[in-house]
Order: structure tokens, then sequence, then C-alpha cells
């Protein structure tokens, strides 16, 4: 499967204005995304379809579940860490250098997942060593996207940070394809006992290209002009990120980590509504390989939409986007569920285009650029890893708490979930209003604005 941005020329967009290469920063953004959430969204999906029975043995199913799903949150506890360490490395040391290492570091610890020996073979060894490599894989992650839309916002022109921005996380959905192209193949031809035994490791073992595509395309993108140019003061070298954002921005990283919680759409859908679909307790009856479909349809609406909905944010402001697209998507989210409860395979179909191709891209083609305008430049990877993955890791324990909220034959399974999702997005749309509008500000204006 080969689904590249088309970046279109121009006029004063051309290569290497001002310094500038906005297209080259774009392609790697997209190319690294889709390589690095290939690996993270790859656990994911096998959290929820594969880890409970072959890690997680148990006669209640309700705690093998929350089990494997909590060591998908485990990868979010420590994308904070990653983002403190990783994002002072990238203000500090480079844009470039810092999405080079976290590539590096995703590759290593997805390929070794492939090569664990089960809950059968090593007892409780075998989770053990899954949750550290899933810690690795959370602190890795944590360093991509903040550095790669940093450098995007930064080599882009002004009236097109949020379309040129767009493809980092257009990448990262496309990583997603990958990740599902590869495991739906063989969910559905391989008998479930060999899947179950050795079919799952080869999409795992495959990220050992990632170790070498990642350094080569990370290694040839330039830094961006202005970061060079500040990177050369004294003052700039002396300051330490984390510091200097909980000192000088602690409102704005607030009001960014309540605004990351839109993801709980995503939380609700792909991974909650997988594991309500298809896990046996809860009597639903899906296929794993039927919603590696659904999976897939709903990733391929967002690698469509999320860059027109980018260049929309260019035209009418980033955030009516992000509070139509979270509300949207939250209300919409019981929707996708009672689709499920209804064991409708064409209602799932559609009703998850119009949450997650739609109402949640609309929030999420947006966010990377909304939330890097909202830092200096000094400590811009910073103010955005720190921001988005203590959001994270707060989100990713919904879908277990959703789980323990309507365990296996729970009533209303898709009120009470729904209600609990948009709840939580209108607290980040309240948020979303509370932070400043960067509506047809130059990224020089509010660089002096935030200093």
């Amino acid at each position: 499967m080969s689904i590249t941005p088309t970046v279109h020329a121009q006029p004063g967009l051309t290569t290497g204005t001002g310094g500038r290469d906005p297209k080259r920063a774009a392609m790697s953004g997209w190319i690294g995304g889709a390589l690095e959430y290939y690996d993270f969204a790859l656990y994911g999906l096998a959290a929820t379809l594969i880890f409970p029975a072959i890690f997680f043995p148990s006669e209640n199913p309700t705690v093998a579940i929350i089990a494997s799903l909590a060591t998908y949150a485990v990868g979010y506890v420590s994308r904070p860490v990653g983002a403190i360490v990783l994002g002072a490395y990238g203000d500090k040391h480079g844009r470039k250098n810092v999405l080079v290492l976290a590539m590096l570091l995703m590759g290593f610890a997805t390929f070794a997942v492939g090569l664990l020996p089960t809950y059968g073979q090593v007892g409780i060894l075998a989770p053990v060593l899954l949750v550290i490599l899933r810690l690795v894989q959370g602190f890795a992650v944590a360093g991509e996207l903040g550095g790669a839309s940093a450098m995007i916002v930064e080599h882009s022109p002004d009236a097109r940070r949020g379309f040129f921005a767009s493809f980092s996380l257009q990448g990262t959905q496309v990583g997603s394809i990958l990740a599902t192209g590869v495991l739906l193949p063989l969910a559905a031809l391989l008998p479930a006992d060999q899947f179950q035994t050795w079919g799952w490791r080869i999409p795992f073992l495959l990220s050992a290209f990632v170790i070498l595509a990642g350094y080569i395309i990370r290694r040839r993108v330039q830094e961006p002009p202005a970061y060079l140019a500040q990177s050369d003061s004294a003052a700039a070298k002396r300051r330490f990120p984390l510091l200097d954002l909980l000192r000088t921005h602690p409102r704005v990283m607030i009001l960014c980590v309540i605004m990351t919680f839109t993801n709980v759409i995503g939380m609700a859908t792909l991974i909650f509504g997988v594991s309500y679909a298809t896990q046996e307790g809860y009597g639903i009856g899906f296929s794993s390989s039927e919603f590696l479909w659904v999976t897939l349809v709903a990733n391929i609406a967002a690698v469509v939409t999320i860059p027109m909905f980018g260049a929309l944010s260019d035209k009418i402001g980033r955030r009516v986007l992000m509070v139509a697209g979270g509300l949207g998507g939250g209300l919409a989210a019981g929707g996708y569920l009672w689709a499920i409860d209804q064991r409708s395979l064409f209602l799932v179909f559609v009703s998850v285009v119009i949450v997650q191709g739609i109402f949640f891209q609309m929030w999420n083609s947006t966010f990377a650029t909304f939330f890097q305008e909202q830092f200096p430049m000094r400590i811009r990877v910073t103010g955005f890893a720190v921001s988005q993955n203590v959001g994270l890791m707060i989100a990713s324990f919904f879908p277990s708490i959703f789980t323990a909220v309507a365990p296996p034959g729970s009533a209303n399974v898709p009120v009470v979930i729904g209600l609990i999702t948009f709840g939580i997005c209108l607290l980040a749309a309240v948020a979303t209003f509370l932070s400043t509008d960067t509506k047809g500000k130059s990224l020089e204006d509010l660089e002096v604005h935030k200093a």
C-alpha cells in the first residue's frame, strides 16, 4: 500500500524560499509518522485482539481484557517521561536529531515484542517483558509528533501552516492502515490457533525495516532556519525547557492537556469499541477480522479528510474546527457503540466513518498546529510533547475505566459509555475556548506574544 501526500505548488512556497523547505519537512513528517505509528498502532490492535489470551490467561474474561488494555495504557504512562527527555533534546539539540532517536527506539521495542515468549511458556515473565517494551514504545513515540510538527510549522509559510502540518497527522493514520493491513490477511487466512501461536508475530518483526528506513529518512531533513538562528544564542542553551515551560506557560500547558482528552473519541471507538464488539464476554459476536476491516476503513477515511481540514483551518481558524469536531465526535461515539449493539456491520461502517473519518479528524488534523502556536520556539517541542503526552497518559486509561464501568453482562453499554465520552469532550471544548485564538497571526507575531 502506498499513500503519499500530494503538496501542490503555491505562489511563494517554492523550496528553499527564505531557507524554508515546507514540502520536504512535510514529507519527512509524513513518512516518519507513518513508520512510527505503524509500530504504536500495531500494539493497540494486538492488545484488544490477541494479547488477552496469550499473555493474560484468566478464567474471568473481564480480568483478561482489563489487564491487556492496561498494558496498552502503560505505553502512555511513560510518554510524559519521554516528552520531558526528548522534548528537551529537540529544543536544545535540534528537531532532526530527536526524530532520528525516537524512530530507532520505537523500531527496536516493537521488533522485540515479536520475539517474546507467551505466558504458557515462561509464566509471569511474559507480561513483565511486554510491559517493559511497551514503556520503551511510549517513551519513544512521545518525541515523534512534537518534533515533526514543530519542524513543519517552522518551515511553513504562515498562510499554510495548518495544511502542511496536517501531513504529519496523515502519516500517523497511514501507519495505522499499514498495521491493520498487515494483521488483516493474517487473521483472515490463518487458522485461529496458528494466528495465536506465530501469525501475530510477523507484523512486529517487520519493524526491523523501521530501524533502517527511519535512520535514512530522518537524517536527510534540514533544521528550520529560524530554529538554527535561535539555537546559536547562549541564553537558549542555558535554559532547561521543562523548567522554562512550568515557569512561563503553566496555564497554556494545562489547557493543552485538557484539550488532549478529546482523544477519548478514539479510545471509546477503536479501543473499547473493538473489545465490546469482539470479546466473548460481551456476547456481541463480531469476529476479529471484521473489526480489523472497521479499523482499516476508519483510517482510510481519515487519510482523505485530514489535509482537507488542515487546509480549512488556515481559512477559518483552528479553534472552531477543534470544538465542532470534539463535540460532534463525542456525541457520535455513543451512536457508533449503538451500531455495534445492533450487530449491524453496515451501521458500524457508516458510523465509524462519521465519528473517526469526519468529526474526530476535524480536531485531529488541526490540534498539532494549534498546540505548536501556543508555545514560543525555545520550548515548542517540550511544550507540545509534555502537554500532549500527559493528556494522552490520562486518556489512555479510559478504555480500562469503560470496561470497569460497563463490564461484560452490563446493560445500556452504548448509553453509559457514550455519555461519559461526550462529557469528557465537552470539558476539552471549554479548554479550547479558553486558549489563544491563532487565526490570521504570523508565527513571528505569536513568538513575540508568547515570549
